[in-house]
């Protein structure tokens, strides 16, 4: 079994009120991953999501290009701690 890695995201432009979040617990539910996605108070989005080295790497792409009405200026991302998390959900 592959070892589970855990991501922190930032993404920032267009991404709040255009289904960011719905795209990216869709896509994230869809890859097995386990993680959250929220709305933060400056506009961007935060997303937090564990999994393998591939299914992360799935979800990165994916948070690059964003649903179809957002549009994706900067993506930061950090390695992170592993949390213990069962399933992906809005906050």
């Amino acid at each position: 079994m592959e070892r589970t890695a855990a991501k922190h995201w930032f993404i920032a432009g267009t991404v709040q009120g255009v289904g960011f979040r719905y795209f990216v617990q869709r896509k994230a539910t869809a890859l097995g991953l386990s993680g959250w996605v929220r709305n933060l108070d400056d506009g961007r989005v935060e997303v937090y999501a564990t999994g393998s080295a591939a299914q992360l790497s799935d979800l990165a792409a994916a948070l690059h290009a964003g649903p179809r009405m957002a549009e994706v200026r900067n993506v930061e991302e950090r390695e992170e701690a592993v949390e213990k998390l069962s399933g992906f959900r809005m906050r």
